[in-house]
């Protein structure tokens, strides 16, 4: 018993057709990069004020246990090491380091605050800087 040769079994895509698809391929990913791409800078706004609040509950039980707020030059490095003097510090108040904003930005922690808070905690949002909208906004806990 012998096969029958088919022709059209050794054939394979033409130029054109490889084109047509790759054409087609390219207007999906068009379409769908931009989506996708918005949505991972607000998983990064949401992110950054995540850590805020998280930031904001861990010197919030600094003020607890030590009976005052970290100062602007103590800064949230007082989360993790004492500062001197201070005898009643219960920390570290962090299980890690203070992280760095979602963009790679230090946060800005001022105390006392300038919004009817006692501390701000800012991040400038991806650009880094002041003011800006979308994901240049800045992030705060006012």
């Amino acid at each position: 018993m012998q096969k029958a040769a088919n022709p059209a079994a050794g054939r394979g895509f033409t130029l054109l057709e490889l084109l047509v698809v790759m054409v087609i391929i390219g207007l999906l990913a068009g379409f769908v990069a931009p989506r996708y791409f918005s949505q991972v800078g607000k998983s990064r706004i949401k992110a950054a004020r995540a850590q805020i609040d998280a930031l904001d509950k861990a010197i919030e039980q600094f003020r607890l246990d030590v009976g005052r707020l970290p100062s602007s030059e103590e800064g949230l490095a007082a989360l993790n090491t004492p500062p001197q003097g201070i005898a009643s510090w219960e920390g570290p108040y962090l299980k890690k380091e203070v992280p760095l904003d979602p963009w790679g930005h230090p946060y800005l922690y001022v105390q006392p605050g300038t919004h009817q808070n006692d501390f701000d905690l800012i991040s400038y949002g991806r650009d880094g800087r002041e003011g800006g909208s979308g994901e240049d906004a800045d992030i705060t806990n006012w």
